[in-house]
């Protein structure tokens, strides 16, 4: 009996939980499948964890320090982000799901005369976003900025999450 009622509550309280996160309302671009939220409307009442921005890891220790080369392209540069962003917020009780805001700043590729590479951040960014196992979306804006505190950096990237 003290099985079957342990698995009644867990089932209760994750019937609640799922409730709770449905309550953030996503609202979708008409007629597009870009994969960010027009808008997203949080209830009151729900907590808010604003997420510093995060820089990437080296990739190629052998690289020469301080390097692109060293951090990698704005594709690897992205999903090392998120990948970081994502432990953070799992360390945090949280997902990626949970994120109702972002904040891009992409700094020009030397290797793209000087312009950010918002393609291959499209690229990094859709292996977390917009996917069947992923698909709650964030507000979220892209910016050039003319440097990050390194100058292998190419993305940065912050975000507001929602705990459900």
């Amino acid at each position: 009996m003290i099985k079957t009622a342990t698995a009644v509550g867990l089932a209760v309280l994750l019937t609640i939980g799922q409730a709770a996160a449905q309550d953030v309302i996503r609202h979708k671009i008409p007629n597009s499948d870009f994969p960010i939220a027009r808008a997203v409307e949080v209830p009151a009442g729900k907590t808010t964890v604003y997420v510093s921005g995060a820089v990437p890891p080296v990739a190629d220790p052998n690289a020469a320090k301080n390097t692109v080369a060293a951090y990698g392209d704005t594709k690897a540069q992205t999903i090392a982000v998120l990948t970081s962003i994502e432990k953070t917020l799992k360390d945090l009780g949280l997902g990626l799901g949970d994120v109702v805001k972002m904040q891009v700043f992409l700094v020009g590729d030397p290797a793209k005369d000087g312009k950010m590479d918002f393609a291959g951040f499209m690229e990094g960014y859709r292996q977390f976003y917009g996917t069947a196992a992923q698909p709650n979306l964030p507000a979220r804006s892209a910016m050039q900025v003319a440097a990050l505190v390194n100058p292998g950096y190419l993305v940065e990237i912050e975000v507001t999450a929602v705990r459900p």
